[in-house]
């Protein structure tokens, strides 16, 4: 799906104010001078930025604590989550409120531009020094447009069409205009397959290789339909240097207790070279020095877990039954969930073949690898009941927010201790996978799948249950919606889910499936439907109402309240976020489109749908 590359505009967010005075006005005596124009003197200067952008994906995508780490918010309004903070999705729009916090995204627009910055200005600088290895030259060079890449295919599977920013900015500039989803794809897929011919084949942990290039432009290929290419380009690192891991490794490989599944989710086990699977995964340790390590770690366990330690849950006294300290408080954590997970998370999505998630083979479902409410006793040594089983019956405030307080933890993926002994156990600091090669056998698997090679899609899918142990499927078994419950399964709190959900909603109004189109989009789309065919915490869900996971009837969908009486409910249009109205606002002497269904779009123009894109390479 080549196009002509024509237009050129830059865009970069905010504005600034121009102030006339006198030439000794307010003179600068500058405390250093860390600057562009003597940074980018040598190649040093330019592997400094490099380290800076990995450093930056990390602290952006899982790091940073709660709110901020932007991979929390491709699990909000999933099939396996919903964000309880952010439930009716009615409220969302281009303006930060108390109530949508971090969930509508509309700082990330704004911050994903900055780093597209970061990665512009090695682009744009590139050729500012003369270079004795020219290789070394294609390989900075490589990064700085991987990392590019990366951010333009967030931002088009999160807002869809927004501006290309291809230089770096040296000046106030309000004329921007939005692009094409399609023109950014086209451009960035130009990006890499220059990239990945750079790329090196091995680079240190956190750092981008020839691997992790080749995964990105299949992603881009499988969203610029071009199948084959996306099949062949996964094909490339399926066949490098690496293999799922089907053998016990690394940290508590000698606990017989536990499985390969739990090792490949340890997070001191994911950038050790005897972790084959590996593809690119960021660094962030606890005795790193202060600036290497995000202070607040990855707060897996506040943000996925239950408050399963809350006081609402009594004892049969009426007495405090939990309790936030103790053993089960350092394992568990202190959970007051961003997220909180979806029956079809934790039950519907192992059932088949006969099975149940009660006794599935499936070590992803593992009884030593899950925390299941029927597992949680009363902790507080003071109670009647301790160490007695939890029950709903005891739990007091509105029954509904019993779903919030209890329910089924994936323990071996969320589980990430506290090496400070003075920190509250939210989930510490720990290395994180970006890319890992079981992804890369989904994403082959579904260009198969548009290819209709149904019997090579199974076989894939078949290398990541086997590795699992779970039953192997046929060709019949393959669709789309079997391969994105094989990703539930295997990426859960890895993946950006709601952008791949994004993008083959894209897909598939393109090629007419189902009587989706490109025109109503925002209207009728495959993310909508799947969405509320899988979430029992929306009303248009077929099973809202009842739930098995404590064994109860539950009042769902506008029987909820959590919040100031707000409601879970979802639109079509919700499959992409607003776009930040600050953004749009400032840019005086153009126009950046807000998408469909949310105010503002009335002001939008055509997007431009080409690019003269200026090649650095």
């Amino acid at each position: 799906m080549k196009r002509i590359i024509k237009h050129v505009f830059i865009f970069t967010v905010g504005c600034f104010a121009v102030i006339s005075c006198s030439d000794n006005f307010l003179e600068p005596e500058p405390k250093s001078f860390f600057a562009p124009e003597n940074t980018y003197v040598n190649a040093e200067g330019f592997e400094a930025q490099l380290v800076t952008m990995r450093k930056t994906l990390a602290d952006a995508e899982f790091t940073g604590g709660r709110g901020s780490a932007l991979m929390i918010g491709q699990w909000d309004a999933t099939e396996a989550g919903i964000g309880i903070w952010a439930m009716d999705k009615d409220h969302l729009n281009g303006s930060p409120s108390t109530y949508v916090g971090f969930y509508e995204q509309a700082s990330m627009i704004n911050d994903v531009y900055t780093y597209i910055k970061d990665a512009n200005v090695v682009i744009s600088r590139i050729d500012d020094i003369e270079w004795d290895d020219q290789q070394h030259r294609n390989e900075i060079l490589a990064e700085a447009l991987w990392h590019r890449a990366y951010w333009y295919n967030r931002l088009v599977h999160s807002y869809g069409d927004v501006p290309f920013v291809q230089e770096e900015i040296k000046e106030a500039k309000l004329d921007f205009k939005t692009h094409s989803r399609w023109a950014i794809l086209d451009v960035i897929q130009q990006d890499m397959e220059f990239a990945v011919q750079h790329l090196p084949e091995e680079a240190v942990p956190g750092a981008v290789t020839r691997g992790a290039g080749y995964h990105l432009l299949a992603k881009i290929y499988l969203a610029n339909m071009e199948f084959e290419n996306a099949r062949d380009a996964a094909t490339e690192v399926i066949n490098g240097p690496y293999a799922l891991m089907t053998e016990r490794f690394g940290q508590d490989a000698d606990d017989p207790k536990r499985n390969v599944i739990w090792d490949l989710h340890r997070p001191m086990n994911k950038n050790i070279p005897a972790n084959t699977e590996t593809i690119l995964a960021i660094v962030d340790r606890y005795e790193a020095p202060v600036g290497a390590r995000d202070s607040r770690g990855l707060f897996t366990m506040r943000t996925f877990h239950p408050d399963w330690w809350h006081s609402r849950h009594r004892d049969s006294e009426g007495n405090a039954g939990m309790v936030d300290e103790g053993p089960m408080y350092d394992t568990l954590g202190r959970g007051n969930p961003d997220i909180a997970l979806t029956e079809f998370l934790q039950y519907h999505a192992w059932e088949g073949q006969g099975y149940t998630w009660k006794d599935t083979p499936d070590l992803r479902r593992a009884d030593i690898n899950w925390v299941d409410v029927d597992e949680m006793r009363y902790n507080n040594p003071e109670s009647v009941d301790y160490g007695e089983p939890w029950t709903l019956e005891y739990t007091t405030g509105d029954p509904a927010r019993a779903i919030t307080s209890m329910y089924a933890m994936p323990f071996y993926k969320t589980y990430v201790p506290e090496e400070s002994t003075d920190a509250r156990p939210y989930g510490g600091n720990g290395d994180w996978y970006l890319f890992r090669l079981a992804e890369t056998y989904l994403i082959r698997a579904e260009a198969n799948y548009w290819l209709d090679n149904l019997q090579a899609a199974a076989d894939d899918i078949n290398a990541i249950r086997a590795r699992a142990n779970a039953p192997l499927i046929t060709a019949g078994d393959v669709t789309i919606d079997y391969i994105f419950d094989e990703r539930v399964r295997e990426l859960f709190a890895e993946g950006m889910h709601q952008n791949e959900l994004a993008r083959v909603s894209f897909t598939m109004a393109e090629l007419g499936v189902n009587g989706y189109s490109p025109e109503s989009l925002h209207q009728d789309n495959w993310w909508y439907d799947r969405v509320i065919s899988r979430n029992f915490y929306y009303p248009e869900h077929p099973k809202s109402g009842t739930s098995i996971s404590i064994g109860i009837p539950y009042p769902i969908g506008d029987q909820i309240e959590i919040v100031g009486g707000i409601h879970p409910h979802i639109n079509p249009h919700n499959f992409l976020w607003p776009v930040a109205d600050n953004m749009i606002e400032s840019n005086t002497l153009g126009t950046v489109n807000q998408n469909l269904g949310y105010p503002g779009a009335e002001n939008n123009e055509p997007p431009l749908e080409t690019i003269k894109y200026e090649s650095p390479y």
